[in-house]
């Protein structure tokens, strides 16, 4: 039976704060055209006369630090805000149903706020993660949002639900659990219990569909879509809350923060991509940042108060020249650039080499390397984009001893050497099994022997990846992209492994789900590096 919403629509309160005043109004209620009601707090600046509004439709809650950051600090500014909790959750009425019902219910809210006497008809919009989903997935069929500020977010969550055909696999059951979470007697604390319980579901060796009942203690209805919808990229479910291919029909002015570290990293700067080849300008800044860290929140309200003056009231003093704007990880320091990919950046292969050597040269052949993956005993993995947890670079060389990991390192940098841009990899592997994975991963090795990661991509393969006269597969891989200083005395490394557990689900190499009693398979893995086969890992290197 559905929750009945209780609507405390209390009278107005005024806060002292620098600049405006602030008044708040609580629970105002906002009908949905299914008979729903969803509840939303509006912050108003006295004194201002219909100011532009900022909409902030959110899954956590209005109040603690969502409403300060959110409400308070733009209303103080001038701007109307209005925070509402999206369907199923803290007052809101209807089934928590996470990404079907955004398109419709932020419709919706929107055409209920221009019937308003307040509404000035000028919107925008703003939030991290899942409140910036909320912006893409109204934002094409909505004229009168004039700004967007989308931090660590994409238009679809799909492809890093499912990376590189994988399941990720601690960042869903993460959020799953904390969802579970939010409302009950946790609280506020559930982001810091989601990743324990979490890790030790994962660690139990349990089946897939059973973890949740181990994290969450109950079945957790999103997280068993997302294991049964994978593998169908393009199935109806995914393409009812894929919002990319109306990326170039928004016509809002866009600025986008993200993360070096983030897991939605790749399919933002898709997104920036689609907007480049529309002939827009959106702004992009990139920091050392993973998903749940605080300082791009920080960040990301600064540079949206900015571009909300620009865009809503024709002040861009607070503006950069340089719309893209990248911190360099190993350096130390921030650059300005005209576009993504920096112009200049060219793609350079570095190969493996035979006796585990990484180098631009061309493969003097050797026989192919070789290690068995066995899925009851997992690759595991050190550091890396996880969705809630700190993704900061970790010293790989305890990983790097496993026997089913390989090693390639380059010799002593002579120069310092700057790869800003999208990184990649190309294969050439033998498996025994059809159904396997491969992970490939850049590290930064210092001189004292430290191994950090910088960037890595997985890609799962099917029957459907052809082998060729002597059963070898040609593999391409995407990794996140890097903005890196490789300093002089250090040296690349690379690292080819089939497993990242628990970050990734493990393949049991059959091709069937990883349910109670599926035989678990291990694989025996070559890679190749010969003149024909040319394994190497594309670098962005600018001059």
């Amino acid at each position: 039976m559905a929750r009945v919403p209780v609507h405390r629509r209390g009278p107005a309160r005024q806060v002292g704060l620098q600049g405006h005043r602030v008044r708040v109004r609580r629970d105002m209620p906002v009908p949905m055209p299914d008979g729903v009601t969803l509840l939303a707090d509006h912050y108003t600046p006295v004194g201002a006369d219909r100011p532009p509004t900022i909409l902030i439709r959110t899954p956590y809650g209005r109040s603690g630090v969502v409403g300060w950051m959110y409400g308070w600090t733009f209303a103080r500014h001038g701007f109307q805000v209005l925070l509402q909790s999206c369907r199923g959750g803290f007052g809101s009425g209807g089934r928590l149903d996470p990404l079907v019902h955004e398109q419709e219910d932020g419709l919706a809210t929107v055409e209920w706020m221009r019937e308003q006497s307040w509404y000035g008809g000028s919107l925008a919009m703003h939030g991290p993660s899942y409140l910036g989903y909320t912006q893409w997935a109204i934002a094409a069929e909505t004229p009168d949002l004039r700004a967007m500020a989308v931090q660590v977010t994409a238009s679809c969550f799909r492809d890093a639900a499912y990376v590189g055909g994988s399941f990720a696999l601690e960042s869903t059951l993460i959020w799953t659990t904390l969802t579970a979470h939010l409302e009950g007697r946790l609280g506020g604390v559930a982001a810091l219990i989601a990743p324990r319980r979490t890790r030790r579901a994962v660690l139990s060796g349990r089946p897939l569909h059973e973890l949740d009942l181990l994290s969450a203690g109950r079945p957790l209805p999103f997280f068993r879509e997302l294991l049964a919808h994978h593998g169908e990229s393009y199935c109806s479910y995914w393409d009812r809350v894929d919002f990319s291919a109306s990326v170039e029909q928004v016509g809002a002015e866009i600025t986008m923060t993200g993360g070096w570290y983030d897991v939605f990293l790749p399919w933002q700067l898709k997104d920036y991509a689609a907007l480049r080849k529309a002939g827009r300008q959106p702004y992009l800044t990139i920091g050392p940042w993973y998903h749940a860290d605080i300082r791009h929140g920080w960040a990301a309200n600064t540079d949206a108060l900015a571009w909300f003056r620009a865009h809503l009231l024709g002040d861009p003093s607070g503006l950069r020249p340089s719309p893209v704007r990248l911190y360099v990880t190993g350096a130390g320091e921030w650059r300005d650039e005209p576009d993504w990919p920096p112009p200049g950046m060219r793609r350079e292969r570095w190969h493996l080499q035979p006796g585990f050597a990484l180098s631009r040269d061309n493969p003097a052949g050797g026989e192919p390397d070789r290690y068995r993956y066995d899925p009851a005993h997992p690759t595991p993995v050190i550091g890396g984009p996880v969705l809630i947890g700190n993704s900061e670079p970790r010293d790989n060389r305890r990983l790097e001893a496993r026997r089913d990991v390989l090693v390639y390192t380059s010799e002593v940098l002579g120069r310092d050497t700057d790869m800003i841009g999208p990184v990649s990899a190309e294969l050439f592997v033998r498996t025994s099994r059809e159904h396997t994975d491969f992970v490939v991963r850049v590290c930064d090795v210092h001189p004292d022997g430290t191994s950090m990661n910088v960037c890595e991509g997985v890609r799962r393969l099917t029957p459907a990846d052809r082998c060729d006269e002597d059963g070898v597969r040609r593999v391409e891989i995407d990794l996140w992209p890097m903005g890196h200083r490789f300093r002089r005395g250090h040296r690349i490394r690379v690292q080819v492994a089939s497993g990242a557990y628990p970050r990734i689900a493990r393949n049991p190499g059959t091709g069937a789900p990883l349910t109670a009693g599926t035989p678990l398979v291990a694989s025996d893995q070559e890679i190749l590096h010969d003149s024909r086969r040319p394994s190497a890992v594309i670098l962005p290197v600018l001059p």
